[in-house]
């Protein structure tokens, strides 16, 4: 199943729907409702729900019948499939040669930073910052998964159960902000410093999610390629070891890591700015194209 955010004009709320094989949109609120079972609107709530996958099987498999709340691609627009996690949890430093890019030791453990909620755009958002405040914008191709049941203090062999989905990230960075405040925070929480989407695949779709291919290209160049194989700590350790300390809920957003390719790290360096196109793609979950501009 493929869950995503819509809406048909910019002036209404996003609506949680599935895209369907056939190139359509189901409301599951709207398809739900006909057929008798409430279905809320926004993902994180959709998550929350007792057995939300058969009751949107449901309301999909009435909608295929019906065509109650059945709307063509074309007459609607992607939100954020996540559009108000409560946390946005990254991992820094999850790629052996990225680390080594950079002159970093490879962690022992996770090494985790947030992202404040504010960061998450859709995939047909722009990103944009201040000239004045940051010049140095990157890139970071990341698997992200989503939690969809509430996980504390979780085994590594249960952990996955916690995991609705994954969908393709961004982690875009401010680097002059992130290594010259001597702290992440700042440099990577700027506003719509986290592209994601462009729909969250479930995990009974993706297969295993350590084996799959993820690249960026900027302005039709590939600089990042690798696979999420070469991930020193694998989903199921990352959220683990996250629920240690905090709980996770439903709708909560995991940055896994990006691989080596970074701009910054580049010679010479390659760092976005106004006009500027990347393209992450993630095999078996999909493809994020976001485009750059000055505010």
């Amino acid at each position: 199943m493929q869950l995503g955010q819509y809406h048909t004009t910019d002036a209404d709320e996003p609506w949680c729907g599935v895209a369907t094989e056939d190139g359509s949109i189901v409301s599951l609120s709207e398809a739900g409702a006909a057929a008798g079972i409430h279905l809320p609107d926004a993902t994180t709530d959709l998550l929350a729900e007792w057995n939300w996958r058969r009751k949107a099987e449901l309301a999909v498999e009435h909608a295929a019948e019906t065509g109650a709340g059945v709307y063509d691609a074309d007459a609607v627009d992607r939100a954020a499939p996540v559009t108000n996690p409560q946390k946005v949890v990254c991992v820094g430093l999850n790629y052996r040669d990225h680390a080594e890019e950079g002159d970093n030791p490879i962690p022992d453990e996770p090494v985790l930073f947030s992202k404040f909620p504010t960061t998450v755009t859709g995939p047909e958002d722009t990103v944009s910052w201040d000239p004045d405040l940051t010049q140095k914008v990157d890139y970071e191709a990341e698997l992200v998964a989503v939690i969809g049941e509430e996980a504390r203090r979780v085994d590594p062999d249960e952990a996955l159960d916690h995991v609705a989905g994954f969908t393709v990230g961004n982690d875009v960075s401010a680097r002059d902000l992130q290594h010259g405040d001597g702290q992440w925070v700042r440099g990577k929480s700027l506003d719509s410093f986290a592209p994601i989407g462009p729909e969250i695949v479930t995990t009974d779709e993706v297969g295993d999610p350590h084996d799959l291919a993820i690249s960026a290209d900027v302005n039709g160049e590939r600089l990042q390629e690798s696979s999420t194989s070469n991930l020193i700590f694998g989903i199921d350790e990352l959220v683990s070891f996250c629920s240690q300390a905090f709980t996770l809920t439903p709708g909560d957003l995991l940055f896994t890591g990006t691989p080596p390719g970074v701009g910054v790290y580049r010679e010479p360096p390659v760092l976005l700015g106004d006009g500027d196109t990347v393209t992450v793609t993630v095999d078996g979950v999909g493809e994020l194209t976001t485009d750059f501009a000055f505010d």
